[in-house]
């Protein structure tokens, strides 16, 4: 199905103006949280939004939210947190160093790269830091405890900030980009410069998962909230990799949802069905239903208004969309 016969949810979408280059985006509760090339934080709620410069004349280049906190790391070496009641505070600052991965997670900890060097805080304060092979690329906290993946050249490091052991190396040649933890643990998977995915099965059998055939590189990808599913960004169609086996993807091929003449570059599924919503490069969002692969039409092509980021609220009633030209919006599902 085209967009120009998708049944549309346009009417439904609440424009904003943010302003400048949306770079990450996340829920305060109520809130929306876009973060800004030009180092602000933009905060909407009820048809309001508020500006808070939370890293003034600077950049904010990467974003990460747990609900409670919107944290951001900046070409200005700070790491800052801003909250729906529109304060903002420096966490950790590394002078002269650029702050482009990080991650927190539930229970109040927040972690960050500065080249080889990975940094995580628990919720206590206490701080620890580790090296890695080379420049950590990507961060992500596994679903439960305080364990931390860190992507870099040549594989990945599975690490428990607050335990004396040895971190695990997860080993695979080449340039590893982001990186992601299935919802139940079983699985890490990395994007990688090679315009491919790789995963490693940590349970039973530390097996690789080489998941390739992108045109471009991911940059973007979601799990369902059942797990079974992963959809990735970096063709004309969102790819969507079968996790339910204990094999994972291998030996099955992905389904490809939202065939379009434009790249996906941004992918969220739905927090409690089976629906992800769809962002490509010419600024147009669909919602796609994977069980019948309808479409519903969020937003039409713009032009230089490619999809920059995205996010669903907790409940899944609302998704928030920022894009390169400043331009942005929240949707509400009737």
């Amino acid at each position: 199905m085209s967009t120009g016969t998708a049944p549309s949810l346009t009417q439904n979408v609440a424009p904003l103006a943010a302003g400048a280059h949306v770079t990450g985006i996340g829920w305060l509760k109520g809130t929306a949280a876009f973060g800004l090339g030009d180092g602000g934080v933009l905060l909407a709620k009820d048809g309001e939004s508020h500006r808070v410069e939370a890293h003034p004349d600077a950049g904010v280049l990467v974003a990460a939210s747990d609900g409670e906190r919107f944290v951001t790391g900046g070409d200005d070496g700070r790491v800052a947190v801003t909250g729906s009641d529109g304060s903002t505070k420096t966490l950790a600052e590394t002078k002269g160093a650029w702050i482009d991965s990080l991650a927190v997670n539930a229970g109040g900890a927040f972690a960050y790269g500065v080249g080889k060097r990975v940094i995580a805080r628990d919720d206590k304060g206490r701080e620890k830091t580790l090296e890695v092979p080379s420049a950590a690329r990507g961060l992500a906290f596994a679903p439960k405890g305080y364990r931390l993946a860190i992507s870099h050249y040549n594989g990945a490091t599975l690490w428990f900030p607050n335990v004396e052991a040895k971190p695990e190396s997860l080993e695979w040649k080449g340039s590893h980009l982001d990186i992601t933890w299935s919802p139940d643990a079983r699985f890490v998977v990395t994007s990688m410069q090679e315009n491919a995915l790789h995963g490693w099965r940590l349970i039973p059998d530390k097996g690789h998962m080489r998941m390739s055939g992108y045109p471009s590189k991911t940059r973007s990808f979601s799990w369902s909230s059942d797990g079974k599913w992963l959809a990735t960004s970096g063709a004309e169609a969102a790819i969507i990799w079968p996790f339910e086996s204990k094999e994972g993807p291998m030996g099955k091929a992905p389904r490809e949802c939202g065939v379009r003449p434009a790249k996906v570059s941004r992918v969220a599924f739905h927090p409690n069905t089976l629906v992800l919503a769809v962002g490509y490069e010419d600024g147009c969002i669909l919602l796609i239903r994977l069980n019948d692969a309808s479409e519903l039409l969020v937003r039409p092509a713009v032009k230089d208004s490619g999809i920059t980021a995205m996010a669903w609220d907790k409940g899944g009633k609302r998704l928030a969309f920022g894009c390169e030209d400043g331009q942005a919006g929240i949707l509400t599902l009737p």
